[in-house]
């Protein structure tokens, strides 16, 4: 069996597992809405003296490290303190054992420094199955050729002292932070659950953009230096492939503090684009907002006849608090929220929204973001 026990089987003992909201997922386009109140994450009592031995284990699932609750997030709604530190990794044979992805890549492993909502709960375990409990700082790991990562190695040099299930050792303190990425203003942020049982949805991730890089020897040592059975268990099992599958968006879409690439709002008319939803639809020619002209094809389609005003895009990424209506209803349908009054948002389809024989009109929009005026119609129909 897997290691340790397949997390198909998590949800008959742990019914969150099998629950909405779980982690991690893919971070691909269609769910990414940039943020710009996501500020750079602010940490504090990062920096531990050598003098403060932080206690590593192996758990049986991962290689675990105790922290001070004194190393804390600043700029969230509430204090969060650290915990304790882990790590999710793949196999020798495939360097694929990151739990988050990126347009459906795996990074080779993942850091996740786990912290509770210190001003609410007294621990980690009080904290663990409240909605506003945990939040963890997750940091992709890639391999390069070429030299160690030396803080890296404070922890994997330790390793064959927790070689077996129930083992533990010290080690010194140090700079925890000198895991994380250089830069700490680009990442992702989103509501869910931990990735091990029981699964509760009580997570705030912060999962950093910029992966962090380790050399071949160490992702090797990582791959092969752990187990998951005790010391004299006579069929010892490897401890690899501790990461879980990607799990299912639940409608959700994930803030990032990053722009990419050059945004550029403009509207333009898509001839051809229009052509089809009109035959579809019996009336009817498009507009279409896209960030820049490389997504027009892609981008938004706003049209109207008279069974109603419709929405459709293919992209989540929309201006945030702009306001959509369909005359003389005039109901106001906030965009790039990934929820609209009436209608709802799925990785970026937009259904049927009230009915009405008008223009849809472009209500507001964000200021600096170039656009259309108030007021303005999206079409003539």
């Amino acid at each position: 069996p897997p290691c340790p026990d397949g997390e198909k089987l998590w949800p008959k003992k742990y019914p969150s597992c099998g629950g909405v909201f779980q982690s991690p997922i893919n971070f691909h386009n269609d769910i990414l809405q940039y943020d710009s109140t996501l500020l750079p994450v602010e940490l504090e009592g990062y920096d531990r003296l050598p003098s403060e031995q932080l206690l590593l284990t192996n758990n049986g699932h991962s290689v675990n490290m105790n922290l001070s609750s004194r190393m804390r997030i600043r700029n969230l709604p509430s204090q969060y303190s650290a915990a304790q530190l882990h790590l999710h990794w793949g196999n020798r044979n495939k360097q694929e054992g990151s739990e988050h992805t990126v347009g459906g890549r795996h990074f080779a492993a993942e850091l996740h420094i786990v912290h509770y909502n210190s001003d609410r709960y007294l621990d980690l375990k009080s904290a663990l199955d409240k909605s506003d409990g945990l939040a963890v700082l997750a940091i992709l790991i890639e391999v390069r050729i070429g030299p160690f990562n030396p803080s890296y190695e404070k922890i994997f040099s330790h390793f064959q002292n927790v070689k077996y299930k129930g083992q533990e050792t010290f080690i010194p303190g140090f700079n925890i932070q000198e895991l994380l990425p250089d830069s700490l203003d680009e990442y992702y942020r989103y509501e869910g659950s931990l990735t091990t049982p029981p699964c509760y949805p009580s997570v705030l991730w912060t999962v950093f953009r910029k992966p962090v890089q380790i050399s071949e020897e160490q992702l090797l040592a990582l791959e092969t230096a752990l187990y998951c059975t005790q010391l004299n268990d006579p069929a010892p099992l490897e401890m690899v492939n501790n990461f879980r599958r990607v799990q299912e968006y639940d409608e959700r879409l994930v803030s990032v503090s990053f722009r990419q690439g050059k945004r550029r709002w403009i509207v333009q008319r898509n001839v051809e684009r229009s052509r089809v939803l009109a035959s579809n639809s019996g009336n009817g020619a498009g507009l279409v907002a896209a960030e820049d002209r490389s997504h027009v094809a892609s981008g938004i389609q706003y049209f109207s006849n008279d069974s109603g005003c419709r929405i459709h895009t293919e992209v989540c990424d929309l201006p945030r608090y702009a306001l959509f209506s369909c005359s003389p209803l005039r109901t106001e349908i906030p965009l790039g929220r990934g929820h609209t009054l009436l209608n709802r948002v799925v990785c970026g389809i937009m259904q049927e929204s009230p009915r009405s024989l008008a223009p849809c009109l472009w209500l507001g929009k964000v200021p600096n973001e170039g656009l259309p005026a108030l007021g303005s119609p999206f079409l003539a129909v």
